[in-house]
């Protein structure tokens, strides 16, 4: 089966080594993927400790939370992807059943060996 992130590997070889801590993003595009299986999954901490520190203080974690946990996360699509760049499109669905589009154009900082959205 493959990973949440649209990847032809499996969850547990492609983001779930990311999400655990066990592995760390080699790319802006790989984070971006494991952030949207860290919403997929339910991992709050990841797409926090994983939000650059200048711009950590924008998100308030119980809105990141609620996003995930009241959203059926049904598909992710790159657009285009450079060094420090990502324009994708996030499908899920809301608690009524209502279909949702959420496109966005992210940038990402290597910072300390890390990448980090920003």
């Amino acid at each position: 089966m493959n990973c949440s992130c649209g990847n032809s590997e499996s969850f547990e070889k492609c983001c779930e080594p990311l999400l655990l801590g066990k592995a760390t993003a080699t790319s802006a595009e790989q984070l971006m993927r494991s952030r949207y299986s860290a919403y997929v999954h339910q991992k709050i901490d990841y797409l926090i400790e994983t939000t650059h520190p200048s711009t950590r203080k924008l998100y308030r974690r119980k809105d990141i939370e609620k996003w995930a946990k009241e959203s059926k996360w049904l598909k992710l699509e790159v657009l285009f992807s450079s060094e420090n760049f990502v324009e994708f499109k996030a499908y899920y669905q809301d608690k009524i059943g209502k279909i949702h589009e959420h496109h966005e154009k992210s940038n990402f900082i290597f910072e300390g060996g890390k990448w980090f959205f920003e």
